[in-house]
């Protein structure tokens, strides 16, 4: 038999070895079993995407790890920590980033991601127009400068653009010296000059030497008008010289623009506004004659009587383009 002394002894060993066990049974916390996550990246087709990014990453810790689709598009994380919120993102090429909502995973849970479907990625493309008016009438003086009338009369002063661009200053004088340096214009020029050498006007008398100096004279008119009327003035005044061919509304709206048009204009601006240009061309050009006219062609009342008759004949062309010119003028390549 024990004695008590022995007895007190094996409970206190007992006891001894008891309470750390019971301690940490109360105090530790056992470890969670981690969990497993798989999934498939696929297109909208349900089509493999390989060789796509896959990033795993918590909200509230930094656990983050990337893995690289195969040819079958599947991924696997391992290991993922449970009660902790991830987000799983999916990039690859040409295709717009995928992102999936918070995923927490229970102990040991066996997750599987479905509904992964990346979508063709949207290009945007950005484009900025932008109105350069310059490049626009460079254009359009181009096809102006090859309208001819019943294909081979230059016409070149004619818009038939809705809303044409303004022509710069050099624009004005390439225009001017391409009409009178045309060889139509060359031979509109002897013409004129055989029909003055029958009417004996001016003055020079007849024969040869005559008729080459009507021929000075015809061509001196021209280009002085044209560069004074179709380049200088209009330079100067920021006006176009050209004529705008309407072709619709009523008849009498269009004889009435027609009328009007050397004695009214556009100016650079768009705005309407008097054809100084115009007029102040014929009044040159008139005055001007006085220098190479026989002395009993000159005077103030021939120069406002050349003046008048001048800015008769720019009447009478305008109606013509209205009404028959435009519609015998090449136009982009053909007749309109």
């Amino acid at each position: 038999m024990l004695s008590l002394p022995r007895i007190r002894l094996a409970i206190a060993v007992a006891m001894t070895l008891t309470v750390p066990g019971g301690l940490f049974g109360q105090n530790g916390k056992p470890e969670l079993k981690s969990g497993i996550i798989i999934g498939t990246a696929t297109d909208v087709n349900g089509d493999p995407v390989p060789n796509a990014t896959v990033e795993l990453k918590s909200f509230d810790s930094s656990d983050r790890r990337t893995v690289i689709t195969p040819g079958t598009g599947s991924f696997e994380f391992r290991d993922v920590q449970p009660g902790v919120p991830y987000e799983i993102t999916i990039a690859a090429q040409d295709f717009a980033d995928w992102k999936s909502s918070s995923v927490t995973l229970e102990p040991g849970q066996f997750k599987i991601v479905t509904g992964i479907q990346l979508r063709i990625r949207t290009e945007f493309t950005q484009v900025d127009v932008k109105y350069d008016p310059v490049q626009v009438a460079t254009e359009q003086l181009k096809a102006e400068e090859h309208q001819r009338v019943l294909g081979f009369i230059p016409n070149f002063y004619v818009s038939y653009e809705k809303n044409p661009a303004p022509l710069t200053a050099k624009m004005k004088f390439q225009l001017a010296l391409k009409v009178s340096t045309d060889p139509v214009t060359a031979a509109g020029v002897f013409g004129m000059a055989g029909i003055r050498q029958a009417a004996d006007s001016p003055t020079y008398g007849q024969g040869w030497g005559a008729y080459g100096k009507r021929v000075g004279a015809t061509a001196a008119d021209g280009f002085s008008d044209i560069m004074i009327g179709g380049a200088i003035l209009p330079s100067l005044l920021h006006q176009d010289p050209r004529y705008f061919y309407q072709g619709t509304g009523t008849t009498g709206s269009r004889i009435r623009h027609a009328m009007f048009s050397p004695f009214v204009t556009r100016s650079d601006s768009g705005k309407r506004t008097p054809n100084y240009s115009s007029l102040g061309g014929n009044l040159a050009s008139a005055g001007l004659s006085n220098l190479y006219f026989p002395r009993e062609n000159r005077g103030v009342g021939l120069v406002f009587g050349n003046f008048a008759i001048g800015t008769a004949e720019r009447i009478g062309a305008s109606l013509a383009q209205e009404f028959i010119i435009g519609r015998f003028t090449k136009r982009g390549g053909h007749m309109q």
